[in-house]
């Protein structure tokens, strides 16, 4: 049996190709499901022109998808990653959308491991800036705790408007 520091160091983060974008959706949604109320919203939504979607944004590199893998290939986390433009952040900047380790694959280095990456294509594409949205719920200390320990800094909360 492997141990965790084994397991860690036989994980790899790769770039999500096409083919896989149904690979990240089901990431995405176990994602969702795990959060509740967002996973109701993603229902809804019309899987083929996301599908549509996502794959130019994927070709003009507006979005990316980066997938954690074991050692035997098998996809165990997902971070999705877009990018946004502001004044304020120098011009473009990362934004981390989503993030989601497998259960079974969690406290093992694997989050650290998909951050790193994204930081790694922040610094590829000179951007002075990654954002990404901090737990909504007080109680999840856990999560706000997580980014805290990457160097993120809290700069306040998010509101959103359903169209």
């Amino acid at each position: 049996m492997s141990t965790p520091a084994e397991l860690e160091r036989a994980t790899r983060v790769e770039r999500a190709q096409e083919h896989e974008i149904s690979v990240v959706l089901a990431l995405v949604e176990e994602l969702l499901a795990e959060l509740g109320q967002e996973g109701r919203e993603f229902a809804g939504i019309d899987r083929r022109r996301l599908q549509t979607d996502l794959r130019e944004n994927l070709r003009n590199h507006r979005f990316l998808a980066l997938l954690a893998k074991d050692a035997g290939d098998t996809p165990i986390g997902v971070l999705t990653l877009s990018v946004s433009f502001a004044l304020h952040a120098g011009g473009e900047y990362g934004v981390i959308d989503e993030i989601y380790v497998l259960p079974a694959q969690r406290n093992r280095g694997v989050g650290r491991k998909l951050v790193a990456e994204a930081t790694a294509v922040a610094k590829e594409r000179g951007w002075f800036r990654l954002d990404v949205t901090g737990p909504g719920n007080s109680a999840d200390r856990r999560v706000l705790h997580f980014y805290e320990q990457l160097g993120f800094g809290f700069t306040g909360s998010k509101l959103r408007l359903l169209l």
